[in-house]
């Protein structure tokens, strides 16, 4: 397994990104938001935030990410498993605030699965604060946005 480079993300990079989605245990995929539709339409609202990371000529990692004009928020992270503890998923995370930061905004979260035991980890290890002060709530607008999760 060669170097990695991090780069924005295309939507040319579906199918890659997609096989590796699917590659990941646990991971949820919804059936309308993580389509080709759904994210090239969340790339072409977010054109420089989503990022890549590439090695010998496969993408290994994929953080979407983007924001509101106030918040920047990332989704779907992750770093195929045999590539992981190498540097790519911060890189990868670096290179999206940074991003984010050159459109003026000042702030990023995410939201990671309690369950999500190596996800947790890593983000609290590269200097993210979990919150215990809020409650998350969400309202799903599309009943046939399912989510599925990978075994």
């Amino acid at each position: 397994m060669g170097n990695y480079h991090v780069r924005q993300m295309k939507p040319a990079d579906y199918e890659a990104v997609y096989c590796l989605w699917k590659t990941i245990r646990g991971f949820g995929i919804r059936s309308i938001d993580d389509s080709r539709e759904g994210v090239e339409r969340f790339i072409y609202r977010n054109p420089t935030t989503s990022i890549v990371a590439e090695s010998d000529g496969r993408i290994v990692g994929c953080i979407l990410c983007g924001h509101d004009g106030r918040c920047g928020c990332f989704y779907h992270v992750c770093v195929a498993e045999d590539y992981r503890k190498r540097g790519i998923g911060k890189a990868m995370a670096v290179t999206a605030m940074k991003a984010l930061q050159a459109e003026h905004i000042n702030k990023v979260c995410l939201i990671a699965y309690k369950n999500n035991e190596a996800g947790n980890g890593f983000w609290k290890s590269v200097g993210w604060k979990k919150r215990e002060d809020i409650n998350y709530y969400d309202f799903n607008l599309n009943d046939e946005n399912i989510t599925r999760f990978n075994s």
